[in-house]
């Protein structure tokens, strides 16, 4: 592919409804480290802000978009809630709870975090989900932390789901869980797209390109995801590396390039299991 400046930064995640590619994720920062962070970002053309209730910075991260003084309307703003509020009614609960936090009136995007499968209510959660899109109160929905197993049970409600939220890294691709993504039309956002540890952006595969290209290892791993048709959603306070991040539309990997970034994969497991963790 040849990528240009004018290479779309967004994808649709529903009609009428585009979600920038590049987020800034958001924990853990806190306080007025968080504000800050939301608020520079804004100002050096982040428009995706990723949260969540259990990260305990709902209110610093309104904090930050309100500093920022940009227009609700231009911001694609997503958080996430707990497993107490798993049921039809109670997710209405959660959005009042969170949109009060953020001191917003509605959200772009909105998530069920963990699908905590021994509860066995993640199903009406994402009934709940639905009901409050159709009432106007949220612009889309999704999950995240799901998967094939806990996404069947969805579908087979006759739920289709929009967009799952899960680890994924040159080391941890997920291959089986992005296969069944694509087969079903589950559009994936990608959480710590650029590891952990970073151990991994000191490979060969990584820097190569980099060098060849003129761009940090980041960049790299940034635009692989790109180019697997993934959002991803890293996070970053420094100011120059919030900047590095959204600069990945105007260049491209090549195949050979793409191919051996995906050999990085390891086939560990996400760091935290689904099926038993949850909050």
């Amino acid at each position: 592919m040849s990528a240009t400046t004018e290479e779309r930064t967004t994808a649709e995640l529903m009609p009428g409804v585009q979600i920038p590619l590049i987020g800034l994720g958001t924990w853990p920062m806190m306080g007025e480290n968080a504000a800050a962070a939301v608020s520079q970002a804004i100002t050096n053309g982040y428009r995706h802000i990723d949260t969540a209730e259990n990260y305990a910075n709902e209110t610093a991260v309104g904090e930050g978009i309100r500093r920022s003084g940009i227009e609700r309307r231009q911001l694609f703003l997503a958080t996430k809630f707990n497993t107490q509020w798993h049921s039809r009614s109670r997710v209405r609960e959660a959005f009042d709870n969170s949109t009060r936090r953020l001191g917003v009136d509605y959200l772009d995007l909105f998530l069920v975090h963990w699908p905590n499968p021994a509860q066995g209510q993640f199903v009406e959660a994402c009934e709940g989900l639905q009901q409050l899109m159709e009432d106007g109160c949220i612009r889309a929905w999704g999950v995240s932390n799901f998967k094939p197993a806990h996404l069947q049970r969805v579908q087979a409600a006759g739920i289709p789901v929009p967009l799952n939220q899960i680890q994924v890294d040159p080391e941890h691709g997920q291959p089986e869980q992005l296969a069944y993504h694509r087969e079903h039309g589950i559009l994936t956002a990608a959480y710590s797209p650029l590891g952990r540890n970073g151990g991994f952006l000191s490979h060969p595969a990584i820097t190569g390109p980099a060098t060849d290209l003129g761009k940090t290892p980041a960049q790299i791993v940034l635009r692989w995801h790109i180019q697997h048709g993934r959002a991803a959603i890293p996070k970053s306070a420094n100011k120059q590396r919030q900047r590095e991040n959204l600069d990945v539309f105007n260049f491209a990997l090549t195949q050979p390039q793409i191919t051996a970034i995906n050999a990085l994969e390891t086939g560990t497991p996400p760091r935290l299991d689904s099926d038993t963790y949850f909050h």
